[in-house]
């Protein structure tokens, strides 16, 4: 027996009695390893650590389809130290949770419209800001008018939950009058006087609410976020929108939907193919009230934005080796920083500067 094959056999045996020591010792391993994880990632917050300015956590970036990569449509938008939710896509929580920001700081949540991927992650935002702050009111939900009834709805839903929740940890922990939100409705100018509404200004901190086309969804609405010289668009959902660029103006990061026709085409040519008419029916009319990339880049480039990030990827973009197929020719009409967005990145704009970083937290 050569050196090197006693070597590769001495290798075998070390890893069989190391396999071996694993398994007779697997419970307090796990527990040890179980602990680390807990010390490291429960009750993380990480917004202490960032610097004075707007912050941008993409908490969802995905859309209807199924995609294991991405929760719905959802934007955290950091103010200082203040948290704001923009839509709350089913898993959205979960995500913002994962990213270490805690759903107890929340203050408010935006509404873009009441399409249901957009809201049908609102229950357990509503419920984690209650339950791990002791929150004494309601979760404030701005959005356009019939946000009340969305809200309500929501509510009469959970009503039991809630009941459940004070009995068993009693109401010092879990006050009452914390447990499900308030919806704000707030009005648009009539069209044609009109497209933007301030919904929030307090704090050196200016919402905008401004009107975009989604139809038949009305009224559907995107938001401007300005902090101490900085600014964060989001469009939510919408066709190109002359109004959307006139709110996007120089904003630092314009956050806009996108939807690449050319690979929907792919899904409706195979449920066409398997004689599925409503999917593929479907598939057809979406295309007609979303944005491509490469139009989302013309209305980034003629707002002067200086960052594009791609959310409510559509369709399902699990692997970043399909992102040049989807951004499709978006150069071509934009040539500042794109970035197709992924669940967990964080992007900071200091507050009184000019520049900007992003990373992703997992």
């Amino acid at each position: 027996m050569n050196r090197i094959t006693k070597a590769l056999l001495a290798l075998v045996i070390l890893a069989a009695l190391l396999v071996g020591l694993a398994l007779a010792f697997q419970k307090p391993l796990a527990t040890w390893v179980l602990q680390k994880m807990v010390e490291r990632n429960a009750g993380r917050d990480i917004i202490p650590s960032l610097p004075d300015g707007l912050h941008l956590a993409l908490c969802g970036t995905g859309s209807p389809f199924p995609d294991p990569t991405r929760a719905g449509p959802c934007s955290a938008i950091i103010a200082g130290d203040r948290l704001f939710i923009v839509d709350a896509g089913e898993g959205s929580a979960r995500t913002l949770a994962y990213m270490g920001i805690p759903a107890g700081r929340i203050e408010a949540i935006f509404l873009s419209h009441f399409h249901s991927d957009h809201i049908d992650g609102l229950p357990p935002f509503m419920l984690q800001r209650w339950g791990t702050s002791s929150a004494l009111t309601p979760t404030p939900i701005y959005g356009p008018t019939g946000v009340e009834k969305v809200v309500e709805g929501f509510r009469a839903a959970y009503v039991l939950d809630f009941g459940y929740r004070v009995a068993h940890h009693s109401e010092r922990i879990m006050p009452p009058g914390g447990s499900g939100g308030k919806g704000i409705p707030f009005d648009l100018p009539a069209v044609g006087q009109g497209d933007q509404v301030v919904v929030l200004d307090d704090k050196g901190l200016k919402v905008t609410a401004f009107r975009v086309n989604h139809a038949p969804i009305e009224p559907a609405v995107g938001y401007r976020f300005d902090y101490k010289g900085r600014s964060i668009v989001i469009s939510g959902d919408t066709v190109t929108s002359p109004s959307l660029v006139t709110a996007a103006k120089g904003a630092d990061i314009l956050v806009h939907e996108a939807l690449q026709p050319k690979l929907l085409k792919l899904l409706e040519s195979h449920f066409e193919s398997r004689k599925m008419e409503q999917l593929t029916h479907v598939m057809r009319d979406i295309v007609n009230y979303h944005t491509t990339p490469e139009q989302a880049a013309a209305q980034a480039s003629a707002a002067g934005a200086k960052q594009l990030v791609f959310n409510h990827v559509v369709p399902p973009m699990p692997l970043s080796f399909a992102y040049p197929a989807f951004m499709g020719d978006a150069k071509d009409f934009y040539k500042g920083p794109m970035t197709v967005g992924e669940d967990g990145m964080l992007f900071s704009l200091p507050a009184g500067g000019t520049d900007s970083s992003s990373r992703k937290l997992f």
